[in-house]
């Protein structure tokens, strides 16, 4: 592991990009919300909700959380209001999740993309209460955060329900938002 360090130090300055990588939501004090700031609310929120999950490896689930966006060190964040049917999202994601790995060795290359498949294509249970969660998380910042005046509060109320409707815990979260962004709505 030892002569393994200059890579895993370039690795980690390479990844500290997620720091400054801004994504579509902004703080409850109006700054734009970096994707590491994402990431971190989203591992805290598996941690919390990780007792409801027995039956779920909570070690992979916090695994899964922390490289679910790391390719964004590299290409940036793609809101989700910007996907579209001719933007191969996971293609773009997986070139740059590649290129940002690149200095590790094999094995430790392997682990994070690994990882980052099970994310992706969402085939394990793990990996889908990460997705739930990752949707959750956003939609909690939309309704926090100080948003511009032309914020879109109803495009949280579709966003990511085929993943929300993981079980009863993350529907009940979701109502619980719903609410809250009609709540925003009501403001405006």
């Amino acid at each position: 592991m030892i002569e393994q360090l200059p890579s895993i130090l370039q690795f980690l300055r390479d990844a500290e990009q997620l720091k400054d990588t801004l994504r579509t939501a902004w703080t409850s004090s109006g700054r734009q919300e970096s994707t590491a700031e994402h990431t971190w609310r989203l591992c805290l929120l598996a941690m919390l909700v990780s007792k409801h999950y027995p039956q779920l490896n909570s070690e992979r689930v916090l695994k899964l959380c922390i490289v679910h966006d790391l390719a964004e060190a590299i290409g940036g964040d793609i809101s989700a209001v910007d996907q579209h049917a001719d933007l191969d999202k996971s293609a773009i994601e997986l070139r740059d999740l590649k290129q940002l790995i690149a200095p590790l060795n094999q094995e430790l290359q392997a682990d994070i993309l690994a990882l980052w498949l099970e994310y992706d294509s969402a085939t394990t249970e793990e990996a889908k209460l990460v997705k739930a969660l990752d949707k959750l998380e956003t939609i909690l910042q939309h309704t926090q955060g100080d948003n511009p005046p032309d914020f879109n509060y109803t495009f949280n109320l579709s966003y990511g329900q085929k993943q929300t409707d993981y079980d009863e815990l993350t529907q009940q979260f979701r109502l619980l938002l719903d609410a809250e962004t009609n709540a925003r709505m009501e403001l405006f």
